[in-house]
């Protein structure tokens, strides 16, 4: 119903932008990566909308990019994710990063947003997985796609468990593989990936 407003910000608080658009202040529920993004009070500010409607509540959720818009949306596609959640998780992740976190299969990463327990973040991966090597949506997924297949070549998969018993997380392993050339032995592919990751 709504796709974007534009108005002047009159408030702002940790999970909320009103903006006054005609003489109405739209009160939106916003992500932390959206309110770092938005301007002074008073001055004009754009969102991308989604309006949820519940038998005892209609939401309406902010967006400062139609790409944080697009990730809400595919979020809130898996079964067992509300729109409390999907916020949670674009408050902690870039929708870059967390495509990133999908297409690497990194559900650990996940589990930092704020509710989100293991189970709900294998869903979320194992759900969204073919979605976002398929492109579906405005994020970039050149990288996740590298990621994907990186993680799906055999020397690079041994070198991606080596990185993440070194301590780094699957998406940064996956990432840093994915730049090196895939015919090297594992030891080599280790030593260029760790180069990537200083």
């Amino acid at each position: 119903m709504f796709y974007s407003l534009k108005g002047k910000l009159i408030y702002t608080d940790a999970t909320t932008a009103v903006v006054e658009c005609g003489g109405v202040g739209y009160k939106c529920t916003v992500t932390y990566n959206t309110l770092r993004q938005l301007p002074e009070k008073g001055d004009i500010a754009m969102l991308y909308t989604h309006l949820n409607v519940r038998e005892d509540a209609v939401d309406l959720f902010g967006f400062a990019t139609s790409d944080e818009q697009e990730s809400f949306k595919l979020l809130i596609s898996v079964n067992g994710v509300g729109p409390k959640a999907a916020i949670a998780i674009l408050s902690e992740f870039t929708p870059d990063k967390l495509a990133l976190s999908i297409a690497s299969g990194d559900s650990k990463a996940i589990t930092r947003a704020n509710g989100v327990g293991p189970k709900l973040a294998q869903r979320i991966v194992l759900e969204l997985k073919d979605k976002i090597a398929s492109g579906i949506g405005s994020v970039d997924m050149t990288e996740a796609q590298a990621v994907s297949n990186a993680a799906a070549s055999g020397n690079m998969s041994e070198a991606i468990s080596a990185l993440v018993s070194l301590g780094y997380s699957q998406s940064e392993a996956s990432l840093a593989v994915s730049k090196v050339d895939s015919s090297l032995s594992v030891e080599e592919i280790i030593k260029q990936a760790l180069k990537n990751l200083f």
